[in-house]
């Protein structure tokens, strides 16, 4: 069982950063390949796509919309997960969520129903 708890949101100014943290109250991330996700307001159906890092090597990957600009890492000693997010816009402005999956297929790291563990969400709000 794994546990996940996001810290980090907040609001800020467009062109602004925002660094997120995952963290594992349970579990260990070296078990799972971990994502990042997001819901705008008004699209609660729409869990979108932010990123993710696979379970071994930490290779990243990203949505088109956030290349260049957003950044996952993780420390694996201490458990946590980050979102380094630069030069956001206020079509970023959505819930982020944190989520991990024992999947070892790099195309399904993109895929909502891949992930077995979800956190509880952080708000990021980005104005104009």
């Amino acid at each position: 069982q794994l546990q996940l708890v996001e810290s980090g949101g907040g609001l800020v100014q467009a062109g602004d950063s925002l660094t997120l943290s995952c963290t594992a109250s349970e579990g260990a991330f070296t078990d799972f390949a971990l994502g990042w996700f997001r819901q705008a307001p008004g699209k609660e159906q729409e869990r979108e796509y932010v990123g993710a890092i696979t379970r071994v090597y930490d290779v990243t990957y990203y949505r088109d919309s956030v290349k260049g600009r957003f950044t996952i890492s993780r420390n694996l000693a201490n458990n946590t997960l980050f979102l380094h997010m630069t030069n956001l816009q206020p079509e970023d402005t959505a819930m982020y969520y944190c989520a991990a999956t024992t999947s070892w297929y790099i195309n399904s790291l993109s895929q909502r129903s891949a992930y077995d563990y979800w956190g509880q969400g952080t708000q990021v709000t980005v104005s104009s």
